[in-house]
């Protein structure tokens, strides 16, 4: 049945994920993201529920209207992205490894929609893209980085990059910790099963840039990763 399941899972859930982005790209020649990204983000919705995906949100009252925020996260896998898009109550935009900028579709697809890109194994194109997504919130809109950098290979948390922790600290905007738990277990590193169960998406209370500004570049790390750490389930 699983492998039922998974088939199911890989041809309808890609064809509406592969539709979804071009439609987001034929979008994007008439109407400013922004402007259709609540039609983005129900569509994501709908595609958790074609796969039988049951998505519990907790914490989002502590996002507030017309403020931009530095989200960042555990990765686990694929489907982290798309549930990120679909539930933070807000328009946010993404740092995605440069390889999936050359992916079809959806690498056009997120290109178009304000992506950046960034080259973690050149550490001076990572500084630039780190520039670009500094200036990107200083003019006050809302970034998601994944500060692992790469999917977890046994489900526990990893350690985190110190790069984006120089970013939020020049940028002086609010984090906002977030906790995934159980898109592991519904799809991991290496294995094409993908196995349907309740997962959940939790917003942790903002660090503001006052206490971002007092602590050093290692202590803001460990004490955003401890914090996305209590949120994990």
């Amino acid at each position: 049945m699983r492998y039922l399941i998974s088939v199911y899972s890989w041809v309808v859930g890609g064809l509406y994920f592969i539709i979804l982005c071009f439609l987001s790209i034929i979008l994007s020649f008439f109407l400013r993201p922004k402007t259709f990204d609540p039609f983005i983000k129900k569509s994501l919705r709908i595609l958790f529920k074609i796969l039988f995906i049951k998505v519990r949100s907790k914490g989002a009252e502590y996002i507030r209207p017309n403020t931009n925020y530095l989200f960042m996260c555990n990765h686990s896998n694929f489907f982290d992205i798309p549930l990120l898009e679909a539930y933070i109550p807000t328009f946010v935009r993404g740092v995605e490894a440069l390889r999936q900028f050359n992916w079809p579709v959806y690498g056009w697809a997120i290109r178009r929609m304000g992506n950046i890109p960034i080259d973690r194994k050149n550490i001076h194109a990572s500084i630039t893209s780190m520039k670009k997504t500094e200036k990107i919130l200083k003019k006050g809109q809302s970034i998601v980085i994944l500060p692992e950098g790469h999917r977890t290979l046994d489900g526990n948390l990893g350690p985190f990059k110190k790069l984006p922790f120089h970013l939020a600290k020049q940028a002086g905007v609010p984090i906002i910790p977030i906790g995934l738990s159980g898109l592991f277990q519904l799809k991991h590193k290496g294995s094409w099963i993908i196995d349907p169960r309740p997962v959940k998406i939790k917003f942790g209370q903002p660090i503001s840039p006052d206490k971002i500004q007092n602590l050093s570049t290692e202590e803001l790390r460990d004490y955003t990763r401890e914090k996305i750490q209590d949120l994990i389930e």
